[in-house]
């Protein structure tokens, strides 16, 4: 099967001269199951490791899928993260450097040291160990509550939009500061700055909605700080004349939306993964020391940043023996690393008894490595946990190739994932 976008970026590659290597190919994106990464990133992986790659606008680049080269990549200061579009390598770019410049400047995301070692600094101070652990109590309290929700709603009840989306939602909006009471706009807005399928008019409206918003509660928390991140980040600022309210904002709408978009759907497909046999669910639920190994294997074996890490090459540099030049842009996908058989033995087998998954790549690594890493474990690990111990019989009540998934979008997961079947305990 072949996307409308692989047709369109086809037809832009040309026929290649003679003696030029293989014709510069769209990004796999066509998937046959909903817990697999497209098949065609095995072949990639031995016969071209560092492929030309073809993109929907521009001149072609790099996709690079093998975990050593991709790993050395992440922390290469040769490769920048200086690019307006960061999903350039799957849909053209709607919007221009300068009105993105505008709607979000420099953020951890697309900043290179030493604007992001600043950057960097100023949040890491609210994502250190001890206050991660002291929210542990909070979220266990969060993940009751709305297992109770789930112990009283009629089966079949969609996991998603009971447990998996409210959780890491609830949790970040009291971490960063923002009103639950809000969750239904804010999630809106980043399911429709995380979609591929927008207008170049619907994504300014919502960029331009979602900055409007936060430099909004900036004003209230500034007027009335509270003991969380974004009051943290207004203290710092008074400190650091330089740390503009468009920052404070960028980094806001950044924790925001990957505090609660990414962890919802692991834990949708963490579910999916030990219920496809329901055998597993029974022998996690009677091995709860399992759990840690389902967090990190579920991390590696169902990536979901779906589409890779796009970088720019600042100089001339070689990658696994091919030389790129500078200003040409690199795709670094995880999910075809994770699944990488000379990293993980059986790499494309859901093995929770695996020694080495927590070495996987769903973080990042290097100076981007995730600064919520360690939050996303803590609410991952309590949600299943929970969920074991409760709901010993818990099953699937749609088919596995039945089940809507987020193809369409940056962070990929399950649109819907209906459960049934369960007792309470």
């Amino acid at each position: 099967m072949v996307s409308g976008r692989q047709t369109q970026a086809n037809a832009t590659c040309g026929p290649q001269p003679p003696g030029r290597g293989p014709a510069p190919q769209p990004l796999p994106v066509d998937r046959t199951s909903p817990v697999d990464p497209p098949e065609e990133f095995r072949r990639l992986r031995a016969e071209l490791p560092v492929a030309p790659l073809a993109f929907p606008d521009g001149p072609p680049g790099w996709l690079v899928t093998r975990y050593d080269d991709v790993r050395a990549a992440l922390a290469d200061p040769r490769l920048s993260s200086r690019r307006p579009h960061l999903n350039s390598h799957v849909r053209a770019s709607l919007i221009t450097p300068q009105e993105m410049a505008v709607l979000r400047p420099s953020d951890l995301l697309t900043s290179d040291p030493p604007a992001h070692t600043r950057l960097r600094r100023l949040v890491a101070g609210q994502f250190t160990a001890h206050r991660m652990n002291l929210l542990a109590g909070r979220i266990q309290t969060i993940v009751d509550q709305h297992l109770d929700a789930l112990a009283a709603a009629p089966r079949p009840v969609d996991l998603m939009t009971t447990v998996a989306l409210p959780v890491p939602s609830l949790v970040i909006s009291e971490l960063l500061g923002v009103p639950f009471t809000d969750r239904d706009l804010y999630q809106r807005l980043t399911g429709e700055l995380l979609s591929l399928d927008r207008t170049r008019e619907q994504l300014l409206a919502s960029r331009a909605e979602m900055k409007n918003y936060l430099l909004h509660l900036i004003g209230l928390r500034r007027h009335a700080p509270a003991d969380d991140l974004l009051s943290g980040l207004l203290q710092t600022q008074r400190a650091d004349a330089t740390l503009s309210d468009d920052e404070v904002a960028s980094l806001a709408q950044l924790i925001l939306i990957a505090g609660h978009e990414t962890t919802a759907n692991v834990i949708g497909l963490a579910v999916l993964l030990l219920l496809r046999p329901p055998r597993l669910w029974d022998t996690v639920r009677r091995r709860p020391e399992l759990v840690d190994g389902v967090v990190e294997e579920t991390l590696r074996f169902a990536t979901v940043l779906q589409f890779g890490l796009l970088r720019v090459a600042r100089e001339p540099l070689t990658l696994a023996g091919q030389n790129i030049a500078a200003d040409e842009r690199v795709v670094l996908h995880l999910p075809a690393a994770n699944r990488d058989g000379n990293r993980f033995t059986g790499p494309d087998r859901f093995d929770i008894h695996r020694t080495n998954a927590g070495k996987h790549l769903a973080f990042g690594h290097g100076p981007h490595h995730c600064l919520g890493h360690q939050l996303a474990r803590i609410e991952l690990r309590t949600v299943l946990a929970s969920m074991l111990r409760r709901f010993p019989d818990l099953r699937l009540a749609a088919g596995t190739d039945a089940l809507p998934t987020h193809q369409q979008r940056v962070v990929y997961g399950l649109a819907e994932l209906p459960v049934g079947r369960f007792q309470v305990q």
